[in-house]
């Protein structure tokens, strides 16, 4: 039923200057593979094979990165009984992925209404490489698109509880618990990076999505915020208010890589199971 998934990753990653400024921050290294390999090993192990990436003019290393290197493969044939590159490979020759050019960086609501041309009519999956979500079952988004299969005319939002000191950083929904034993939530209301004192719950909202494509003619209209930018939460509270949306607290751990603290965190403990990654 989701067939495609949304990349955004046309942000340039200011946390991490000054390596970013030529190196994409979804090219980070956990241990030994970029960020954007696992979200998009996530989206292929969750059954999707075409992968969209809304990039800009500075990022052709991840166009790069997902093209087969005949030189290398040669250089490093029969130095190791396993390659290093196989599980690239079988990404790249199973998977399929497409380019658009976010020409202005204007919110994360502008990204995904960018990547409207590859989408069509249907309903679709985003996930932001910098949020790394690991466990040992499901991944988060294959646990979400099961949930899709039950409520397919909804948004859905992945959550997690947040630090009070850190309601500032996210946005946050107001809901009530509808499934506890599957710990969803309708979403009555979102409030995109709250005072403590304005946020109604320390729920907030994490990188992966699925949209209905009824996102696109919200987005179309959604005015930007005070810093000109189209932020999804204002787009999302807008179908929330027809009762559209759903939020679901999802079963893993996530590792906030788009900052020094979050990053370093994921690089020590998936090195801890290096040999499996």
């Amino acid at each position: 039923m989701i067939s495609k998934c949304l990349f955004p990753v046309a942000g340039y990653g200011t946390r991490f200057l000054p390596v970013t400024k030529t190196i994409p921050k979804e090219m980070l290294p956990i241990v030994n593979k970029p960020l954007i390999q696992y979200a998009v090993k996530e989206a292929m192990n969750a059954g999707i094979k075409d992968m969209v990436m809304v990039s800009n003019k500075h990022k052709n290393s991840i166009k790069d990165y997902f093209k087969s290197c005949d030189d290398l493969k040669k250089n490093i044939k029969n130095k190791a009984k396993k390659s290093p590159l196989d599980e690239l490979d079988y990404i790249i020759n199973n998977c399929h992925f497409h380019y658009v050019m976010q020409q202005q960086m204007l919110g994360l609501g502008h990204a995904i209404y960018t990547g409207k041309l590859f989408i069509e009519k249907e309903s679709f999956a985003v996930i932001l490489p910098d949020d790394l979500c690991i466990n040992n079952s499901n991944s988060v988004l294959l646990q979400m698109i099961k949930l899709h299969k039950k409520y397919p005319n909804y948004c859905i939002v992945a959550i997690e509880e947040v630090p009070t000191q850190d309601i500032d950083k996210y946005g946050i929904i107001d809901g009530k618990l509808i499934d506890g034993s599957n710990n969803i939530y309708k979403v009555d209301n979102m409030i995109e990076k709250p005072s403590i004192e304005q946020a109604p719950t320390n729920l907030a909202i994490i990188g992966r999505y699925i949209l209905t494509n009824e996102i696109f003619s919200v987005l179309a209209t959604t005015k930007p915020d005070k810093n000109q930018e189209i932020q999804i939460t204002n787009a999302l509270i807008k179908l929330a208010l027809k009762n559209k949306v759903i939020a679901y607290k999802f079963k893993g751990k996530r590792y906030d890589c788009g900052n020094a603290n979050g990053f370093v965190a994921a690089n020590n403990d998936l090195y801890k199971n290096y040999n499996t990654l």
